[in-house]
C-alpha cells in the first residue's frame, strides 16, 4: 500500500470539515466514543459525555480549523485546532467561551479528535494531529493545549505532549469522566 509524506494510504485524504459533514461526524465520533473509549469509561459515562462532552463543536468549522480524514466517502477520522478559550466540548456544553486566543501569550487548543473504529493505528489520527500543529504554528502559536480522554493520552503522550493535571469533568447525565490536560511547546 502506497503512502503519503505523513504515512497514510494514499486513498485516505484529509479536508477541511463542512457543516454538510456533521451527521457523518456525529455518527463517527458516537461509534467512536462507545467503541474505543469503552476500555477507560463505563456506557453511562460514554452516553453522558456524548451529551455535550464529544461532539461537534461548529465553531471549529466556520473557523476553518476542523479536518475529516475520508477515505472516498466515508469518515475515518476527524480532529481540530482552535484559536478560541473553549479547551474542548461540543456545541451543547455549558461554559463555551468564544474569546480569540493571543497567539504571542496562550496555547492553541486541540480539540475534538476522533478515529472510526477498525482504522485505528494507520496513521489517521497521526497526520491529522501534525497537519493542526502545522496550521497552529502558521497562526503564530508557539504552544498547544488539550483537554485528553484517558484513551487519548497514550496518543497524545507519543506525541510529544506532557501531562498536566487531571480534570472530574460533571455529566450532564450525573457522575463524572476523567480527562488530562496536556500540552506541548511548538519548536
Amino acid at each position: 500500500m502506497e503512502r503519503d509524506a505523513h504515512g497514510l494510504p494514499w486513498d485516505v485524504r484529509i479536508r477541511l470539515a463542512s457543516l454538510a459533514d456533521i451527521p457523518a461526524l456525529n455518527q463517527l465520533i458516537i461509534r467512536s466514543a462507545k467503541e474505543l473509549g469503552a476500555r477507560e469509561y463505563s456506557p453511562e459515562q460514554i452516553a453522558g459525555a456524548l451529551q455535550g462532552v464529544f461532539g461537534v463543536d461548529t465553531q471549529l468549522i466556520h473557523d476553518q480549523t476542523y479536518f475529516v480524514a475520508a477515505l472516498e466517502e466515508q469518515l475515518v477520522g476527524c480532529g481540530g485546532w482552535s484559536r478560541r478559550a473553549t479547551l474542548f466540548g461540543a456545541d451543547a456544553i455549558a461554559g463555551r467561551d468564544p474569546e480569540p486566543l493571543d497567539p504571542r501569550a496562550d496555547a492553541a487548543r486541540i480539540r475534538a479528535f476522533f478515529v472510526r473504529p477498525g482504522y485505528g493505528r494507520r496513521g489517521i489520527a497521526r497526520a491529522l494531529l501534525l497537519r493542526c500543529e502545522e496550521e497552529a504554528s502558521k497562526a503564530g502559536f508557539r504552544s498547544l493545549e488539550l483537554m485528553a480522554t484517558l484513551t487519548g493520552v497514550p496518543f497524545y503522550t507519543a506525541h510529544g505532549y506532557a501531562s498536566g493535571p487531571e480534570l472530574e469533568q460533571p455529566l450532564a447525565t450525573g457522575g463524572v469522566m476523567r480527562l488530562v490536560s496536556m500540552r506541548k511547546e511548538l519548536v
